[in-house]
Formats: C-alpha cells, sequence, structure tokens
C-alpha cells in the first residue's frame, strides 16, 4: 500500500479509496474502534471523517495544515478524546497537546487516555475561564477548537489571546446550529469568518458537509 504523506505524522493511504492515517503513537492500541494497518513495519490508525472534524476537512480539500511534529496544541472542547487522540499522533512523542473539557464524566476519559499517551495533558475546566488553567498552558503553536456554544467565536479569540503565539495558526470548528438555529448554514458560516477577521488572517473556510451536518472549519492565522 502506498502511502503519500500531508504533514507530520498524516498520510493518506492510497488505495482504492483514500483512507486518512496518522501514525500510532501507542502501538497496538485502538482508541475508539478505528483500524489498525500496519505498512512497512509501522503502525497506523484510520482517521474516520465522520467521527472527527479535522478528518473530515482533509476529506474536504484542506490546504493549510500547521501542526508539524513536535508542535504545543491547546485543544478546547476535548470531549473524551477521538480527534485529540488523532492529534497527539500528529504531534508526536516530542510533541504536547493541553486538552481543555468541561465534562468531568468525558475528562474521565481523557485522563485514562493520557496514561498511555504521554504527549497528551488534560484539563477539566471551561474554555471560558481562562485563568482557571493558565498556569498549566504554554504558549501554543496551534490552537484548535469545538465547543458548540453560542458564544463559540468569542471562546477561540479569548483563548488565542493568551495562549497563541503571533503568527501562529488555530481552527475553529463551529456548529452553526449552536451560533443560530433561524439562519442557514451557509450565512452563519459567512459572518463567522467577517467576526475572525478582526484578529485573525483567515486562510480556509471548508464546509464539512457531508461527513459533518451543519459544521465548517475555519483555519486561521493570528496577526
Amino acid at each position: 500500500m502506498e502511502l503519500r504523506k500531508i504533514t507530520g505524522n498524516v498520510y493518506w493511504a492510497m488505495t482504492k479509496s483514500k483512507l486518512l492515517l496518522t501514525k500510532n503513537l501507542v502501538a497496538g492500541e485502538s482508541v475508539y474502534g478505528e483500524k489498525l494497518l500496519r505498512i512497512s513495519g509501522q503502525e497506523y490508525r484510520e482517521w474516520i471523517p465522520i467521527r472527527s472534524k479535522l478528518s473530515a476537512a482533509f476529506y474536504k480539500g484542506l490546504k493549510t495544515v500547521a501542526i508539524p511534529e513536535g508542535s504545543k496544541v491547546l485543544y478546547l472542547g476535548a470531549s473524551s478524546g477521538t480527534t485529540v487522540s488523532h492529534v497527539s499522533d500528529m504531534v508526536g512523542a516530542t510533541g504536547e497537546v493541553y486538552a481543555v473539557e468541561i465534562s468531568e464524566e468525558m475528562g474521565a476519559n481523557l485522563i485514562l487516555l493520557a496514561e498511555k499517551r504521554k504527549n497528551l495533558f488534560p484539563i477539566i475546566e471551561d474554555a471560558r475561564k481562562t485563568e482557571t488553567y493558565s498556569k498549566f498552558v504554554p504558549k501554543c503553536d496551534f490552537l484548535y477548537q469545538d465547543v458548540a456554544q453560542r458564544d463559540q467565536v468569542d471562546i477561540f479569540i479569548k483563548n488565542s489571546n493568551v495562549f497563541l503565539k503571533n503568527g501562529a495558526y488555530g481552527a475553529l470548528a463551529i456548529k452553526t446550529k449552536s451560533i443560530d438555529v433561524s439562519k442557514p448554514s451557509r450565512f452563519i458560516i459567512e459572518q463567522t469568518v467577517n467576526s475572525l477577521k478582526r484578529n485573525f488572517i483567515v486562510q480556509e473556510s471548508i464546509d464539512l458537509f457531508p461527513y459533518q451536518r451543519d459544521h465548517a472549519l475555519i483555519i486561521v492565522r493570528k496577526k
């Protein structure tokens, strides 16, 4: 099977239909039931687009990829760790992923995941309250947010002001119906892009349909 490297530890497996893979940081361990593939002596994990908005963005043609191996990433809205685990693969053993999750139930899953993934640091806090975790998180190379709340743009901007390095990149996964259920998704995406332009250079805006309905991923660079 031919592999085509995208960035860091992310690859396309060139089969009849392309598969997105990350090089598995913890050999033999599947996180959410995804397939493990062994290619040329190295283990990879399938990254499923209907389970991860970042994976869906790759399948939809994401071009701006700025999470190389060794990066420090702040991840807001980590949930149980599905996408977080792939970001952990991306940054590798020399990188760090600070995963913020408000739910104690989901946070318990993150803590279990971090016992095996030593580059993962769970933080059970509200992403609106940066002061509660600022002493644990350094300046980061990338900010990823997946928080389905009406004020998700404000949360992203606040955290970028505190934690994101100047000139560094971020990705905001927006759930349009969480912002305004009465307006079309396309309108909400355009409105969000315009709001972000005040603080960032917008690199890409990707509608994640059909993998994720009423979701988009917006890639920005901090001014």
